[in-house]
């Protein structure tokens, strides 16, 4: 399996769709579905119906997966979208920002 180009915990920028241009932390990454989920960004409304444990019925909003390719990794320097490529720096296959060459940590 090759390396993960985009984890858990890295701060990326949609590229595309409903919310492009913001930025958030991924919260969950589904490589065999090719999916992100990033908090704040994407979010599906679901209406839900009155039941006997919420009488009152509701609206549940949480975010939906997207799709990899979406977004781009923020890059460290200037928060701007970048590519990511991977070096070895000291020994370490480490990431790094193809926009500013900064070591992406993590």
């Amino acid at each position: 399996m090759a390396a993960a180009k985009i984890k858990k915990g890295d701060s990326v920028v949609v590229l595309s769709g409903k919310d492009k241009g913001r930025t958030g932390t991924v919260r969950q990454v589904m490589p065999k579905d090719g999916k992100v989920v990033v908090d704040g960004v994407n979010i599906a409304a679901r209406h839900r119906k009155p039941s006997q444990q919420n009488p009152q019925g509701r609206i549940e909003r949480s975010e939906a997966p997207m799709h990899i390719a979406k977004v781009a990794l923020a890059d460290p320097k200037d928060g701007k979208p970048t590519r990511v490529r991977f070096e070895e720096r000291d020994g370490k296959k480490v990431r790094v920002a193809a926009r500013s060459g900064e070591t992406i940590n993590g």
